[in-house]
């Protein structure tokens, strides 16, 4: 029965303090270098090397010592790689787009939103949707959620306490700061956690998907919130600088030697070994580090796009390894081509094209192939590889179960047809085709859901759409912007860009009347719907006939809601099932997992390691679920 996937992928606060102040050093000494030469009349040739980097959603950016910016990744679907023309002395790359401090102190954004307030920033930081800055006296600014650009789940991540700061992080739904003694202020969503940050005084600070991680004075990473893959439970010793990502954290040693710990879903944790690093960055699905001479990145569902900068204009970019390391010295700035084995063919405005070989190349490691998410529909299911893939499995009698090739983004089955959302955006259903159902509308789109007899989409302004049959005025949708759409057996429900939900469709047994309040995910089963709320507790409503709807109490992550029963993942990655117990449906496997989907008669979920394992009626090979 369909279930819409969950998705928290955020991650876009990174650790600034200490990226900001390597800048500050180098480009001083730059500065220095090229203030004497100029003294002495001789040519100006700054060092043009890397001096910051912010991994995103898929993106990443970086900052030379020349103050050019430039980014790269996911296919350049938001533009992320129009960086505005000027010099920079700070960049931080989001989940859906990036911000940078001019030379002047001024704020610049680009990607979904390019919404900046006016006035000079001393650092700036990016998170789901919105952003954070400090003014030159300290205090804390945000906008995205309350006055600026887009508008989204709002827990007050956007609201910044007053006060003086020294350094300051935004994650997905909360964002952290630091104060003039060191100690840690949060704010935003409370849930599991992440803001609650511990006593003592730290140096720095980096806020992930649902997590935060800092640097005491001796070296030692404290991390709160989310642990489900270990991402707050840091290894011991000292370090310089920390990174928190979506559900991962890289460190870096004071040897200069990195360390990631948490989610490897995609390798982002499968940092290289050998040589010495600068600073590391760690985002939603890969992670970077500044070398001595270049940048080295790894993990990432789509490492040809996510961790290879964009080749020279004459030159062809070759598919990039799971370990890509990006040298050059190309005066002014211009595009690297990282070949993955250290070597660079820099193509600046200046013309030197043959940078220094990097004496440290560092080894390629095949990245693994694994499953990211999975969807449990009427007696098949599909699920979504790290390398943008789809598999299939059970009952074909309609094709929907044979997917189509391609690179998607997230995956959808329904009762006898299935739908997905490709790497541009373009949906593609397949399977039965009665009423329209595996018609979808052409455009671009961020989610879908595919029902029993018809599907919903969000576009990527937000705009809910839906197709197939119109029995109980099911295309007749809400107006508004919505974040995430859920279809369900003859109803649907949608969650609003402020957290509200709204439901339509089929009104018997109250399935259309949803809780009020906020809540960050949803998901709509047969005849009954469940939600989480930004503090993990859920909610369910509509017909109990089975106990469906009575939710246990606790914490969690993820919420699916099957045809009669239902499944959610703990924050310790522990699933817990309720509701009709017939064919084993409830009776979950024992493990730690990281996504969770209900079907018609079955359930599936995706383990930590990237494996599937499925349960409750195995007729049509349902729970068969084949190998990454």
């Amino acid at each position: 029965m369909p279930c819409a996937p969950a998705h928290l992928r955020g991650g876009g606060g990174r650790n600034l303090l200490a990226a900001i102040a390597l800048a500050a050093l180098l480009l001083l000494a730059a500065l220095s270098i090229a203030d004497a030469q100029r003294d002495s009349g001789l040519p100006v040739s700054p060092t043009n090397r890397y001096i910051q980097i912010s991994a995103g959603n898929d993106y990443t950016c970086t900052l030379r010592d020349t103050g050019a910016a430039h980014c790269w990744g996911s296919a350049n679907r938001y533009d992320y790689a129009a960086v505005p023309e000027g010099r920079y002395a700070a960049i931080d790359a989001g989940d859906w787009h990036a911000c940078a401090i001019r030379e002047s102190g001024a704020a610049a954004c680009w990607g979904a939103s390019s919404a900046a307030p006016s006035g000079v920033f001393s650092q700036i930081s990016v998170g789901w949707h919105y952003a954070c800055g400090l003014r030159e006296n300290g205090a804390a600014e945000c906008w995205g959620t309350s006055g600026y650009g887009r508008s989204v789940l709002d827990f007050g991540q956007a609201n910044a306490p007053s006060g003086t700061f020294t350094a300051i992080s935004a994650g997905y739904l909360h964002a952290c700061g630091l104060r003039e003694d060191g100690a840690v202020e949060c704010w935003g969503s409370e849930g599991n956690g992440r803001s609650d940050p511990p006593a003592g005084a730290f140096t720095s600070i980096s806020v992930g998907g649902t997590h935060a991680c800092g640097l005491r004075e001796d070296g030692a990473i404290a991390c709160w919130g989310l642990n489900n893959f270990g991402q707050a439970d840091p290894p011991s010793g000292v370090f310089t600088d920390v990174s928190a990502g979506s559900w991962h954290t890289c460190g870096l040693r004071e040897s200069g030697h990195l360390e990631c710990w948490g989610d490897d879903a995609y390798g982002q944790t499968s940092a290289p070994t050998g040589g010495r690093y600068l600073a590391v960055a760690a985002g939603t699905r890969h992670s970077c580090a500044i070398r001595e001479r270049g940048v080295s990145c790894w993990g990432g569902r789509t490492p040809q796009h996510v961790l290879a900068l964009p080749a020279a204009p004459t030159t062809s970019q070759p598919a990039g390894p799971s370990v890509t390391d990006i040298s050059g010295n190309g005066n002014g700035g211009g595009s690297d081509n990282g070949d993955g084995d250290g070597g660079g063919n820099g193509n600046g405005n200046g013309g030197q094209t043959n940078p220094p070989v990097d004496p440290n190349p560092q080894p390629v490691t095949p990245t693994p192939t694994t499953f990211t998410a999975v969807s449990a529909g009427g007696a098949h299911s599909c699920a979504l590889r790290n390398t943008g893939t789809l598999a299939c499995w059970g009952h074909n009698s309609n094709g929907q179960a044979t997917a189509p090739s391609g690179s998607f983004t997230s995956i959808s089955t329904g009762r006898f047809h299935s739908c997905a959302v490709g790497s541009a955006g373009a949906l593609s259903c397949w399977g039965l085709n009665n009423n329209g159902r595996a018609t979808p509308p052409s455009g671009t789109f961020s989610a879908v859901s595919a029902g029993n007899n018809f599907s919903c989409g969000v576009s990527g302004a937000g705009a809910l759409s839906c197709w197939g049959t119109n029995i109980y005025s099911l295309s007749s949708v809400p107006t508004g912007t919505f974040t995430a759409v859920s279809a369900g057996s003859s109803h649907a429900c949608a969650l609003s860009s402020a957290g509200v939900i709204s439901c339509w469709g089929n009104s018997d047994r109250g399935r259309t009347n949803a809780p009020s309040g906020t809540f960050t995910a949803l998901s709509v089963g047969g005849n009954f719907a469940c939600a989480l709320s930004g503090a993990g507790a859920i909610s369910c409503w509509g017909r109990n006939n089975h106990g469906q709807t009575g939710a246990p109490s606790g914490t969690f992550t993820a919420v699916a809601a099957g045809d009669t029963h239902a499944c959610a993942l703990s924050g310790a990655g522990a699933i817990t099932c309720w509701g009709n117990s017939a064919d084993g449906r409830t009776t979950a496997p024992s493990g730690v997992f990281a996504a969770i989907s209900a079907g018609y008669r079955h359930s599936c979920a995706v383990a930590s390691g990237g494996t599937i394992t499925c349960w409750g009626h195995s007729g049509q090979g349902r729970t068969t679920a084949p190998s990454p």
